[in-house]
């Protein structure tokens, strides 16, 4: 029973990785790895922390108790716990960049190929995508997925989270937990994609594109 049950896990991983790499292959779809995850939902909570920094006092307790704790809002479980409950939707804001191989792929901008392809129709060429243009910048299947992913990771995580908010917080966030809980953490030295420029996108005479499937992000 135990080589069977075995046999049916490899099985089963082989299945899952075998349908990556078909949807990789076949329509470019490549989701966040463990390292981009970790790296992308970290400097989304920190962001969101500094977002909500303030030197408010807050009190809480019962409404009967007449002696109610004063806590700092900077340092409040109430300051953790809304950011955590809406860290994720962030993730949507990003956008696939299917010219760079790396983390920085991800970023809070329009890709090159969608800048050009809207440059393209402001000057009244016509572009066929296969896709009504109202939804050229809808979220991507990999950013769609990657909000899955860190709805996921944040529920795995949140404890080591919530020890560096309520410690010294002496490394960033990323530091202290990334490098905590990713294996291969190479991605952590890589800049963020809102901070590196795209290289232009080649067109023809004609003005159109020169794009290939796998450029798509929003199949």
């Amino acid at each position: 029973m135990r080589l069977l049950a075995y046999v049916t896990v490899v099985l089963l991983t082989v299945a899952v990785k075998g349908k990556k790499n078909i949807e990789e292959e076949e329509y470019g779809v490549r989701y966040a790895t463990e390292c981009e995850v970790c790296k992308l939902v970290t400097k989304e909570v920190a962001e969101q922390l500094n977002a909500k920094d303030s030197s408010e006092v807050i009190e809480t307790g019962y409404n009967m108790d007449s002696k109610k704790k004063k806590t700092k809002y900077n340092k409040s479980e109430l300051r953790l716990v809304e950011t955590l409950e809406e860290v994720c939707r962030g993730m949507l804001d990003y956008r696939i960049h299917k010219e760079r191989q790396d983390s920085t792929r991800w970023a809070k901008k329009m890709s090159q190929t969608f800048q050009t392809l809207h440059n393209l129709v402001n000057k009244g060429v016509k572009v066929e995508l296969g896709i009504p243009m109202e939804l050229w910048d809808e979220p991507s299947a990999e950013v769609a997925h990657l909000k899955t992913q860190c709805e996921g990771f944040v529920e795995d995580n949140e404890e080591a989270i919530s020890k560096w908010y309520f410690g010294e917080q002496q490394a960033s966030l990323q530091e202290d937990v990334c490098k905590k809980v990713v294996a291969k953490h190479q991605c952590l030295s890589e800049p963020y994609g809102e901070e590196v420029e795209s290289p232009p996108t080649p067109t023809d005479a004609k003005g159109d594109l020169s794009r290939t499937a796998t450029d798509r992000e929003d199949l």
